[in-house]
């Protein structure tokens, strides 16, 4: 199994640090998460049904009608593999690891940016996290759609997973969904900080999600979730204001870490990236001070999600003063 950030429970193992005294900066998933509503008791007792105004307050925040709603996208990274025939895979070098990992089965180069480009050319689909994870790296959006229009004129297809970019949504290709060869990824768990509900979305032409829906089978999203996701995406003033702070929270960030020497990498409205040679010393030095980052090891670096209030950020400061 790949290793994700948020196994707190095992840091906490580790290190002997009890759960409540940690600072988890390890997932980049947004601290201060949309404020779930009361639940209708139906919700909890009744199967979940499509007609419950989930579809459309997506197809609203989003921009396309052409959705399914699934278990998380990690569901759709799963499943979406199988969709297709054996083929050539490009990617980019590093990533969020799921995705080469779903596509193993088909013959899957990753790469580094400079690479890109020219790989296209030969292959059947192009899997692309926007921005990526962990590094930040985005590609300009004319570029996803010269290399989407050549994929798509022979056939191949274009996957992009944009779970970083709820907070910069200009740069989405979801109002293009429906168009042949396009797939795009979308998940509540980043931006909405409700990860725990497992809710994303997969945007495509109606026959790709015809059958990525008959695969995933029924009440693939529950009662409960459903209801919190149509509340969350339908909550305009929440997400103005989340998106606010969550770019001054990030640059926040970013110039904390580079007062303290880690410098150069990306980031998103969601977390920080430093590539440092050092950075499995420097993740472990500030767990032991009850601040867990992610570490890469290929490429070596470090990812800093945002810390949640001012008591976390003046915990991140002193620990990092200690390195």
């Amino acid at each position: 199994m790949l290793e994700h950030g948020g196994r707190l429970r095992a840091a906490a193992r580790h290190y002997g640090i009890p759960l409540a005294d940690w600072v988890d900066l390890s997932t980049g998933i947004n601290p201060q998460a949309y404020p779930v509503p009361p639940l209708a008791p139906e919700a909890w007792q009744r199967l979940p049904e499509m007609d419950d105004g989930l579809e459309a307050a997506a197809a609203a925040f989003y921009g396309s009608p052409n959705l399914l709603p699934v278990a998380g996208s990690q569901a759709a990274i799963q499943a979406l593999p199988g969709c297709f025939p054996p083929g050539r895979v490009v990617t980019l070098a590093p990533t969020y690891a799921e995705h080469p990992y779903a596509w193993r089965d088909h013959q899957v180069r990753a790469l580094p940016a400079a690479g890109i480009d020219a790989a296209v050319a030969t292959a059947d689909t192009l899997l692309l996290v926007q921005p990526n994870n962990p590094d930040g790296q985005c590609f300009p959006r004319e570029q996803l759609l010269a290399w989407h229009a050549g994929l798509a004129d022979r056939g191949g297809r274009l996957v992009v997973d944009e779970a970083f970019l709820d907070a910069e949504t200009a740069a989405s290709l979801v109002p293009l969904a429906g168009r042949p060869g396009l797939v795009v990824l979308r998940s509540i768990g980043k931006f909405f900080g409700l990860a725990g509900a497992r809710v994303g979305f997969v945007f495509a032409e109606a026959a790709l999600l015809e059958q990525l829906a008959e695969r995933l089978g029924p009440w693939a999203v529950s009662g409960p979730a459903r209801a919190v996701t149509a509340a969350a995406l339908s909550d305009q003033a929440w997400q103005a204001a989340a998106r606010v702070r969550l770019v001054a929270d990030s640059r926040r960030l970013a110039d904390l870490l580079d007062r303290h020497g880690l410098v150069g990498g990306a980031g998103t409205a969601l977390f920080q990236w430093r590539p440092t040679p050092a950075a499995a010393v420097i993740h472990a030095r500030l767990a032991e001070q009850g601040v867990l980052t992610r570490l890469f090891e290929t490429p070596a670096g470090l990812r800093f999600g945002l810390p949640g209030h001012e008591i976390e950020w003046a915990r991140l400061e002193a620990a990092l003063s200690r390195l």
